[in-house]
């Protein structure tokens, strides 16, 4: 008998975001973003319980999230208002290398999150959920926010909640030897490691993805899903390794299809799957969310992922 009220409840900073449409044209369309916002949007639009802990400003910004996590399911009882700070902004361009983020947000609401904050309603839908899901964007926002994040994570582990993390390396966010300490610090508290390749490449100076997934088991944990963008994922259990290939699709927008792919995965992983079941499903549902505009709006629901595999 399921006793857990949520499936995914996930921890971090969501923002407003700006994504330029045309290249090198100034028109954007607003969207919102934060990887472990789109996470917990991606699994409720599979089908998952989830609720979302964060602290947001009193603005305009913020009580546009609020409005879009009703109108996705996402339980926001563990969201607090802050009148004193304001809701993280960023933008993305997109040119030949790629599509870039700036962000705007230093003293961002979220970013003065401190383990004090977490005690209430927070630790009780952690500790009421199957799995926690943060990331090192969770930890790099501030020094407050890093030890709410490590704070959570105990709690979690206490309680039996399985704990997900995701690499998510932003240099621009915090000191690389500082990131490499709490990224290592996070992985040994954590079941589900969703590292990328290319985080991992720098978090790690190896190259194979093999070795990649390795690292992660002896660093602690016991599930390993290495993102390797346009080829796919190597999902670990410990046990055995299956390489999932991409699906070829035409690339309108990469940002957030890594987040889609978690929200995903651990929707389906709370619903009983195997992780390279869930893997597969993750999988299908980031290639449908690239092929538009923006974190959040091209995530696909249940049936669209289904309707591919």
């Amino acid at each position: 008998m399921d006793t857990r009220t949520w499936d995914v409840v996930a921890l971090g900073e969501a923002m407003v975001e700006f994504n330029q449409t045309t290249p090198g044209q100034p028109q954007y369309l607003q969207g919102f973003g934060g990887d472990t916002s789109n996470a917990a949007i991606a699994a409720a639009r599979a089908g998952a319980r989830t609720a979302y802990l964060t602290r947001i400003g009193a603005d305009n910004f913020g009580r546009s999230l609020l409005q879009l996590w009703a109108q996705e399911g996402v339980n926001t009882s563990g969201v607090t208002t802050a009148g004193a700070s304001h809701t993280g902004i960023y933008f993305v361009t997109h040119g030949s290398q790629g599509h870039e983020f700036h962000y705007l947000r230093a003293d961002s609401a979220a970013s003065r999150m401190t383990p004090h904050w977490l005690s209430g309603v927070p630790s009780e839908l952690i500790r009421s959920a199957h799995y926690l899901h943060l990331s090192g964007i969770s930890l790099a926002i501030s020094a407050g926010a890093c030890d709410t994040g490590f704070e959570a994570m105990e709690t979690a582990r206490e309680a039996g909640t399985r704990v997900s993390f995701d690499s998510n390396l932003r240099l621009k966010l915090w000191p690389l030897a500082r990131a490499k300490a709490c990224i290592a610090q996070a992985v040994s508290l954590c079941d589900v490691f969703l590292p990328s390749l290319e985080d991992m490449q720098v978090l790690t100076g190896l190259s194979q993805p093999g070795d990649i997934v390795r690292w992660g088991h002896d660093h602690g944990a016991a599930t390993v899903v290495l993102k390797l963008g346009g080829e796919g994922a190597l999902v670990s259990d410990g046990q055995d390794r299956q390489h999932i290939a991409a699906r070829r699709v035409t690339v309108r927008d990469a940002t957030g299809a890594g987040d889609c792919f978690c929200g995903n995965l651990l929707a389906r992983l709370a619903k009983g799957d195997d992780v390279f079941r869930a893997a597969h499903y993750a999988n299908a549902a980031a290639a449908l969310s690239v092929q538009g505009f923006g974190a959040v709006s091209p995530m696909p629901r249940s049936n669209s992922v289904f309707a591919v595999l």
